[in-house]
């Protein structure tokens, strides 16, 4: 297959061009930067200069090609106050790059997060009560969900279309994500700090176990599927916290939640709710099972701390 991806060079995008090589596809990404370009090079794919604001070109390479990854998102400005421009962007990405696949059974799967549900994990049935039409949402998180949801009824449509739905931390080598933000905070701050009893949990996967299952995805999900990249329902932030604080020799510390925001900055709202999520449908549908080290092993290599 010839498979499109958006993001190809990001975190997950750069450990899954790689995965679909090795598989025998072609790979063909988009590249935003130089930069960009000089690393889907690198790895053996084929570059197309654009962004996502470049509708034209999305609609034109999906259309080329034999199934799209859509990777990419302006996290750049999602995280600094501006999600809904975010949200607004994917979502006309999404459309341009659905409305090219149309018809046509090719896969198309999008990227997610895992929903929240109060006092269970989060399974695969969850989260799907979300308007389609995200016109009048005003809050961004809302609006990507609504994306998520409308690249789903593509499935009536003639197009083998899933949603992979990640998890609070993609971990490895390299990770500048969740994780590696509250190693810097435990640096900066003294201390490994937790919220509370430290009991709110992350489902948690590492990349390259991501990156196999986007690749099964692209060859076999079928149509309408949800699926999650999960492979630990729930890792407690204390454990977390802990792993960080023997690393970085500094005391492990409960954080009242009142103080979360100004202990954890950006972090705050993420670290103070419990998130756990399953995968177990997932798991039965695609026969996909990771492989990887979990966080707490992963966090124990050491490579989280040697920067800095």
């Amino acid at each position: 297959m010839r498979v499109f991806v958006t993001g190809g060079s990001g975190w997950i995008g750069s450990a899954l061009v790689p995965e679909l090589l090795r598989a025998g596809h072609d790979v063909v990404g988009l590249a935003r930067s130089d930069a960009s370009a000089a690393a889907l090079t690198s790895a053996g794919a084929e570059v197309v200069r654009g962004t996502l604001d470049d509708l034209d070109t999305l609609r034109e390479t999906a259309a080329a090609s034999d199934g799209v990854v859509h990777l990419a998102f302006k996290h750049d400005i999602a995280f600094t106050g501006n999600f809904e421009a975010a949200a607004a962007a994917d979502r006309l990405a999404a459309e341009a790059i659905g409305s090219a696949l149309e018809g046509t059974g090719r896969p198309f799967v999008l990227t997610a997060g895992t929903p929240v549900e109060p006092g269970r994990p989060a399974t695969e049935r969850d989260g799907h009560d979300v308007e389609v039409d995200a016109a009048d949402l005003d809050e961004g998180p809302q609006a990507r969900a609504a994306t998520a949801e409308w690249v789903l009824s593509l499935a009536s449509r003639g197009v083998r279309s899933s949603v992979m739905r990640l998890p609070r931390t993609n971990h490895g080598e390299g990770d500048t994500g969740f994780v590696a933000g509250l190693v810097g905070i435990a640096r900066d701050k003294g201390m490994a700090g937790y919220v509370g009893d430290g009991a709110f949990r992350w489902p948690a996967i590492h990349r390259l176990d991501t990156a196999h299952l986007f690749r099964l995805a692209v060859e076999q999900a079928p149509a309408g599927a949800t699926l999650h990249a999960v492979a630990e329902e729930g890792v407690p932030l204390r454990e977390v916290a802990e792993v960080i604080g023997r690393h970085l020799d500094v005391p492990v510390v409960s954080v009242d939640p009142a103080d979360a925001a100004g202990h954890f900055g950006w972090l705050g709202g993420v670290v103070s709710v419990d998130q756990p999520a399953s995968s177990a449908l997932t798991r039965e549908l695609m026969e996909w099972r990771p492989t990887r080290p979990g966080l707490l092993a992963d966090l124990d290599e050491g490579h989280y701390f040697r920067a800095g």
